[in-house]
């Protein structure tokens, strides 16, 4: 069976050393450390091979494993235009307001994500890229072709370097396909794949709830990418249309009364999670499941521990043999 972790991301507030004796309490088999709080630093953890080593010791004297690390936050700023004070919370506070110095201060985290996987033992890094085109969703003003693939040329560009040092540590980089994202549908990360020359450092954190609000069959996006599925997070979402709301959320918060969608602990929301691991069996993913916990409706605690419940019983082996074989003589 699948080892099941949880993405720290949401739990940043929470101290490492607290962190690790309550998730283990949860009954998780380890965590997806994020690469900001006091999880990971990975320009320390770059460099300093014991930082590395006590990280994992003091996981593994709580009976928690590491196999992915996520850098989502410095990844945004790689491509993003960076052209307002949102990405600044992303960056040093000497970066703010100057969005050349957010880029280059991400490339080099990403960079070292590479180097600091290497050190910690683990072959991904989960991430974001952000996005030169994504504003330009919509195509009013008009957006031309060329604006889309001088956008895509620019991520080739600036990602290809980044992709240099994943190669050197022997690490792959997984996009978790979003929204604000190079790739946020089926048709977006196979021309992010052709704008990389389909480089083998380069795949897919497989998450199905930002695929249910767009309407996209999530098991469609593993069949169609079943070689760079390299990730799989378990997170759920519901759609909650009702003739008043729409699913580009409203400007309305998470939780909001009114939202078209929102996520939901795992096995709350209208993800089909039973086809999904059918899907990861049929190509093959032996990884972990790893739980980004977002639920505005639901305590923190309860969730996380749920979510680690449901997921065990959810996933299963495929058979190796045909129901009817027992009828052969």
């Amino acid at each position: 069976m699948r080892k099941v972790t949880i993405f720290t991301g949401q739990w940043a507030d929470v101290p490492f050393e607290q962190l690790c004796p309550l998730i283990h309490s949860f009954g998780y088999d380890g965590l997806e450390l994020a690469c900001w709080g006091d999880h990971l630093d990975v320009f320390k953890a770059a460099a300093d091979q014991s930082y590395c080593d006590e990280k994992k010791r003091f996981m593994e004297q709580h009976g928690l494993g590491l196999w992915a690390i996520s850098n989502h936050l410095a990844g945004q700023l790689i491509c993003d235009p960076n052209f307002d004070a949102r990405s600044d919370l992303f960056a040093p506070a000497e970066c703010a307001g100057d969005a050349e110095a957010k880029r280059r201060r991400a490339i080099e985290s990403m960079k070292n994500a590479a180097r600091a996987a290497r050190n910690l033992g683990v072959k991904v890094v989960n991430g974001f890229t952000g996005s030169p085109v994504w504003h330009m969703f919509y195509s009013f003003p008009p957006v031309s072709e060329k604006m889309l693939d001088d956008g895509y040329r620019f991520f080739a560009d600036t990602f290809h370097p980044i992709l240099d040092v994943f190669a050197e540590c022997g690490v792959k980089f997984a996009l978790e396909v979003h929204p604000t994202e190079i790739a946020f549908d089926i048709h977006t990360a196979r021309r992010a794949l052709e704008a990389l020359d389909h480089r083998p450092e380069f795949g897919f954190n497989f998450d199905p709830s930002h695929l249910l609000w767009q309407m996209i069959d999530p098991v469609k996006f593993i069949e169609e990418f079943p070689d760079r599925i390299y990730h799989c997070h378990i997170k759920d979402a519901a759609l909650t249309l009702d003739g008043r709301s729409g699913i580009l959320g409203s400007h309305l918060d998470f939780g909001k009364p009114g939202r078209g969608w929102d996520f939901r602990s795992p096995g709350h929301g209208q993800v089909n999670f039973e086809e999904i691991i059918r899907a990861l069996n049929r190509i093959g993913y032996g990884g972990p499941l790893s739980i980004e916990w977002e639920d505005c409706g639901m305590d923190r605690q309860y969730g996380a521990k749920d979510a680690c419940e449901f997921t065990r019983k959810i996933d299963f082996s495929p058979s190796n043999l045909q129901f009817d074989a027992a009828f052969d003589r």
